[in-house]
């Protein structure tokens, strides 16, 4: 377990670095995930290598909303002013989200489908 969290942990730190360094506009840990894949998909790291980790993470997931929920807290003024654009924002969002993952999935379905004949 200790190697598969020192692989999830290095992955976020290459990605704040590079996020930081090369000042993207896109989070450290956003592009870790991505470095992370890549080094999945290239074999560079097993997923076993991982499996413990993970498990330990996801078992515990709900404490990572917290911090977003003290945040709602901090800045309810704030949404308390703004809450039907931020109601927009989230129903259309969920919306897009939905129908992307349902055109994903029938893609991959196709695609699962012509490797079967």
């Amino acid at each position: 377990m200790v190697r598969g969290m020192a692989i999830l942990l290095l992955m976020q730190f290459l990605g704040e670095v590079i996020s930081r360094g090369l000042s993207i506009p896109i989070p450290g840990n956003v592009l870790g995930m991505g470095l992370l894949l890549a080094a999945l998909g290239l074999g560079w790291v097993k997923v076993q290598w991982l499996q413990d980790a993970a498990e330990l993470l996801l078992s515990h997931l709900a404490l990572f909303f917290v911090p977003a929920g003290v945040g709602v807290m901090v800045y309810f003024d704030l949404i308390a002013v703004e809450w039907l654009p931020i109601l927009v924002a989230m129903v259309v969002s969920t919306f897009v989200v939905m129908a992307v993952t349902g055109w994903v999935a029938k893609l991959l379905d196709r695609g699962r489908a012509k490797d079967v004949r």
